[in-house]
């Protein structure tokens, strides 16, 4: 699971690199938000993660590891969409939910890999 980690931020890594990219080449920054989230929280959180759980082996087999990883996952792209839906100008019910939801869902899976870090990571 660590290396799949690595392996999918180094996704978000390329996202956030070409959307910046993006944005100066078009002079256009409004996607900002988006570009920072991508870096920070799937780029190098995930890159992170990954290598401490390639360290740790009992935090990476835990139950916490495995709802850690998918957590993340799972709600990472949900906000992620849900914001650039919502700076992108489209008007749906479903946009904010869908950012709401995502961030509750990587706040958990945040809350859940720090248990697994005080539970399991030990020298």
């Amino acid at each position: 699971m660590g290396v799949k980690l690595i392996k999918i931020s180094v996704v978000y890594f390329v996202i956030g690199v070409l959307l910046g990219y993006h944005m100066s080449m078009a002079s256009d920054y409004s996607l900002t938000p988006v570009h920072a989230h991508v870096n920070l929280l799937g780029w190098t959180s995930m890159t992170l993660a990954g290598i401490l759980y390639v360290m740790f082996p009992k935090a990476e087999q835990s139950l916490s590891g495995k709802i850690h990883f998918w957590l993340h996952n799972i709600g990472l792209p949900l906000m992620m969409l849900g914001i650039f839906l919502a700076i992108s100008g489209v008007v749906s019910g479903i946009v904010p939910l869908m950012i709401i939801i995502g961030s509750n869902v990587v706040v958990l899976a945040v809350l859940v890999f720090a248990f697994n870090v005080f539970k399991n990571v030990k020298a």
